[in-house]
């Protein structure tokens, strides 16, 4: 799936830096490190601002990331989709019509081995590799498992979003501001 030629998907940490992103085009981001007392307030500006975004599940301080949590997310606060290393969140997200992204971590062969086994069992829509910095990585989870692919964790300069861009990612997560000046469509017209 493509997010509308969007190669950069905003990792947003705060509400400052979301405001941010609201002055961009980019209409796919992320949020991470959230409070769960802020979830529907937040979640129901993105929608008024008509942005789609990712929820990182893990990173929601004061909720637990399991199915239980996910059920209540999906069900309440609705997000365009669910970032989390855990299967059972992925499952249930899945079950719930939640776009749901198998976050991974690839730091030697056991860990690829044991990434593409889980992606096989809860079969995500979306992969996110960290770090995002290593093109072979991403060209052979793409490969192993035919899912999109976000890379994302240490991608700093343009020529590392084209290379990962080039292996294969379908987008980048970042919350470098300076990449998503260089990747806003509206700075590109302008």
């Amino acid at each position: 799936m493509s997010f509308e030629g969007q190669s950069i998907l905003p990792a947003v940490r705060s509400m400052k830096d979301f405001d941010k992103m609201l002055k961009t085009s980019f209409q796919y981001g992320v949020f991470l490190d959230l409070h769960v007392g802020m979830l529907k307030s937040v979640f129901d500006y993105a929608k008024k601002e008509k942005r789609n975004m990712f929820l990182h599940l893990d990173l929601i301080h004061g909720l637990s990331s399991d199915e239980y949590a996910t059920e209540y997310i999906c069900q309440e606060i609705k997000p365009y989709g669910i970032i989390s290393t855990k299967g059972s969140v992925i499952k249930k997200a899945r079950q719930r019509g939640i776009y749901a992204t198998q976050r991974i971590f690839v730091i030697d062969s056991s860990a690829m081995k044991r990434s593409i086994e889980l992606i096989h069992k809860t079969d995500p829509d979306y992969i996110e590799v960290l770090p995002g910095v290593v093109p072979k990585i991403i060209r052979e989870i793409g490969e192993k498992t035919g899912k999109p692919i976000f890379a994302g964790g240490l991608i700093d300069t343009v020529e590392e979003v084209e290379a990962s861009l080039e292996a294969g990612a379908t987008a980048i997560t970042t919350s470098n501001l300076d990449l998503w000046k260089y990747y806003d469509r509206k700075n590109l017209t302008n």
